[in-house]
């Protein structure tokens, strides 16, 4: 039996023993940088594991993984150009390190080598995968986008269900899409595409709103970065967005100034009196409530695959991982 540790080390291997520095150098070296800088690597850990689930080839599966990590970095790169983020995992991002111009085109031609990677191994489904693939990354746009739109609009213009929306595309439909390109491969049913799938997007979300919930409860010791920093930048989370549901008028009130607020407010001033709202109205439950039904749901297809249970350990075991929680 294959374990998550197993899956965390083939993707190293195949990321260590790929060469991503060609001519000109200018084009590659941001590449090969931004995928150096190591990260979680839950894409192709999943794609790898739901492909074992489903009985395949690991061996038909390595360019996939390559190609599914180079595209989420891919967006990762444009992300911190469009967001001025000048740092990515604590190091320097590309276009700090080499402008804008150069992060545009070194990450258009990332999306273009995903590309590449998944043409590298044939398989008989292959136009079924590379349409997964495709339709995967329209849609991770498209949650770019609405995340943009949200910047210009006022809290009480953002209600919950965009929000998930957003947060479906841009997150959750590529671990989804992960998931489905390793079953493919696999020679997986539609019925068990549509389970897989679906345990992806459910994971995602919870992975997420979980994240939204740590920016303004988490340890900074344990996740080493600063809490608040959502409030600080007015972002419109799963946060605000409920307390604006479950709170007082009067609660409602001072949310929507406080998050109207720019450079008339203290920083620090401003985090202490929104989370003073939310540990009033008893947030910190709502959202794990609202976290816990994601969870459950994206076990509830888990379980419902029909596989033997030492296949589906890995994924298991990375969902608890990624939630933080023990089994």
């Amino acid at each position: 039996m294959n374990s998550l540790k197993y899956y965390l080390s083939q993707v190293e291997q195949i990321f260590n023993e790929e060469q991503f520095i060609f001519e000109p150098r200018e084009l590659y070296e941001p590449i090969d940088y931004t995928l150096r800088l190591g990260g979680k690597r839950i894409r192709p850990t999943l794609l790898l594991a739901a492909n074992a689930l489903f009985g395949g080839d690991e061996k038909q599966v390595r360019g996939a993984a390559l190609g599914i990590e180079t595209f989420h970095n891919f967006t990762l790169l444009h992300d911190d150009l469009m967001d001025r983020s000048p740092l990515r995992r604590g190091q320097p991002t590309v276009y700090t390190k080499w402008g804008d111009n150069t992060a545009i085109l070194s990450g258009d031609t990332m999306f273009a080598l995903a590309w590449r990677y998944f043409l590298r191994q044939p398989s008989p489904r292959l136009q079924e995968i590379l349409q997964c693939f495709n339709e995967t990354a329209i849609l991770v746009c498209e949650g770019q986008q609405m995340d943009m739109n949200f910047e210009n609009m006022t809290l009480d213009e953002v209600d919950l269900d965009a929000y998930m929306e957003m947060i479906r595309l841009k997150t959750s439909v590529l671990l989804s899409g992960a998931l489905k390109i390793g079953a493919l491969y696999a020679g997986a049913t539609k019925e068990e595409l549509f389970d897989i799938g679906e345990f992806g997007e459910h994971l995602g979300l919870a992975f997420q709103l979980q994240d939204d919930l740590l920016d303004g409860y988490g340890d900074t010791a344990v996740f080493g970065k600063k809490t608040g920093q959502d409030i600080r930048d007015n972002k419109k989370s799963i946060l605000p967005l409920l307390a604006l549901m479950h709170g007082s008028p009067e609660q409602q009130e001072e949310l929507l100034t406080l998050f109207a607020a720019k450079d008339n407010l203290d920083e620090e001033e401003k985090v202490h009196r929104v989370m003073a709202i939310y540990d009033a109205i008893g947030l910190r439950t709502i959202v794990e409530e609202h976290i816990d039904i994601e969870f459950r749901t994206a076990k509830q297809y888990l379980d419902a695959i029909h596989a033997p249970e030492e296949k589906k350990a890995p994924l298991r075991e990375l969902m608890e991982t990624l939630m933080g929680r023990k089994k």
